[in-house]
């Protein structure tokens, strides 16, 4: 009873404090504030706090300790393993803190912790500048960075981890921190792909490139053309600039005035060709892919924030992912990567992609904790179903696509493509040679592992 009371005492405070909302169970719009992108995740937290600025999440993760609540951390609410939410736990809610500002001087941008890609790719593109996203536009910024950041940009410019400037951090025990190359330089190299295990980033510091033009190419092939495609492609990277990126991917024909309607519903093979450049030298590039026979194309140049929308799938369905990162593309993996689409769920949003690293990836820092930076291609099988009816049949196919592919794989894996796969999944997304340095930082900054809801660093 004594605690009953603390508690209520403690919850009456935080909801005077916060400029933003606080929920708990039975209050209206608790279950809105409890709803995440994976409609697979139903968690039940003790109190989530929509925080407003900083000094909100400060006195939120006050109220936490104070509780002895775990903790967990929404920004986008977009990964797979719906760690966003925890049964029981304080859920710091960034999603109200999602203001970007861009220094076109510097050429950086400061991202606040709520911020997603919507919101950082619209407010950098009047000036012609961008830096490396993710593939959705829904996707959380301090989540997708702080984990590593793979996007169509990629090649071009690095891993989002590469061009990460400077964190702003509410550590476990309420304190603001700032991690950048001089102050706190340990701190700085764990959120290089550390992820939230060290603390709440309420804003985060992005180095920016010039993209005057952006441009792309999208065929759509039968699927019994997917050998042909993924040849194709594969030709085009390994003989192009680092300025080219994109994926093949099997998925199931959209809605879209591009595509034909006899398409709509049916599984199709897809090539997709991205360049950090104009429309002439992509079709230079494009080529090979063009001269395959196909049902439907777009070719042209589109602004870069619109290209980023083109795989969105809407909040509110069924999901299941995994990934693995592999040696190469020999023509044995071809053929077993395009065998693994038969199984394909049938089903708007489902895809099995293929896409390329190398270029400004491997070039990059290797002192960081992204082990997979070294690996040529990565196939990540992605489910997305409307009806549970459909989850084992769905999960089942995204285990297969990852199994026949692993005799090629170079164990190491981008955790933020993921879901729960256990601690050996998680050390092989870290390092190995990386993890007792990761957790003399956890042991650090969170000794009571606090924050636990995410691919978890133990403070051993």
């Amino acid at each position: 009873m004594a605690f009953r009371s603390k508690a209520g005492a403690a919850l009456a405070a935080l909801r005077e404090d916060l400029a933003g909302d606080v929920f708990a169970p039975g209050d209206p719009g608790y279950d809105d504030a409890r709803t995440v992108f994976n409609a697979m995740i139903d968690r039940r937290p003790a109190v989530i706090a929509q925080c407003a600025h900083v000094t909100d999440v400060v006195r939120a993760v006050r109220f936490g300790r104070e509780l002895d609540l775990r903790i967990a951390v929404r920004g986008g609410g977009h990964g797979v393993a719906g760690t966003a939410l925890g049964d029981g736990a304080l859920v710091v809610d960034l999603r109200r803190m999602h203001q970007v500002t861009v220094d076109p001087a510097a050429e950086a941008v400061r991202v606040e912790g709520g911020a997603t890609m919507r919101h950082l790719d619209r407010a950098t593109q009047p000036y012609a500048l961008a830096t490396t996203g993710g593939r959705a536009s829904a996707t959380g910024v301090g989540g997708f960075v702080l984990g590593g950041g793979t996007g169509w940009l990629d090649r071009a410019f690095g891993l989002a981890v590469d061009n990460l400037l400077g964190v702003e951090l509410v550590t476990a025990d309420a304190e603001r921190v700032h991690a950048n190359a001089d102050e706190d330089p340990e701190l700085f190299w764990a959120l290089h792909g550390g992820g939230g295990n060290f603390g709440i980033a309420t804003a985060l510091t992005l180095r920016l490139h010039e993209l005057p033009e952006f441009s792309l190419a999208l065929l759509l092939y039968p699927p019994r053309l997917g050998p042909d495609v993924v040849r194709a492609f594969r030709g085009i990277v390994s003989g192009g600039p680092d300025e080219v990126g994109g994926a093949v991917l099997y998925l199931t024909g959209p809605p879209e005035r591009f595509v034909p309607p006899e398409l709509v519903g049916r599984p199709v093979c897809a090539g997709l060709l991205t360049y950090a450049g104009g429309e002439e030298g992509l079709r230079r590039l494009a080529v090979p892919l063009l001269a395959l026979p196909h049902e439907a194309e777009v070719v042209g140049t589109m602004p870069y924030a619109d290209a980023q929308r083109m795989l969105d799938v809407p909040a509110g369905r069924r999901n299941h992912w995994s990934a693995e990162y592999v040696t190469g593309l020999p023509d044995e993996l071809v053929e077993v990567f395009c065998a693994g689409a038969a199984g394909m769920p049938v089903s708007t949003g489902t895809r099995q992609l293929l896409f390329p690293q190398g270029g400004a990836i491997a070039a990059g820092p290797h002192e960081y904790p992204v082990p997979y930076r070294d690996a040529p291609w990565a196939v990540h099988p992605l489910a997305v179903w409307p009806d549970p009816a459909g989850d084992e049949r769905a999960t089942a196919w995204v285990r297969d696509v990852c199994a026949g592919v692993r005799p090629w794989s170079t164990g190491a894996v981008y955790l933020n493509f993921i879901g729960e796969e256990g601690s050996e999944r998680v050390r092989a997304g870290l390092g190995e040679g990386n993890l007792l340095r990761l957790e003399k930082v956890k042991r650090a900054y969170d000794p009571d592992n606090v924050f636990r809801f995410n691919h978890n660093i133990r403070p051993v």
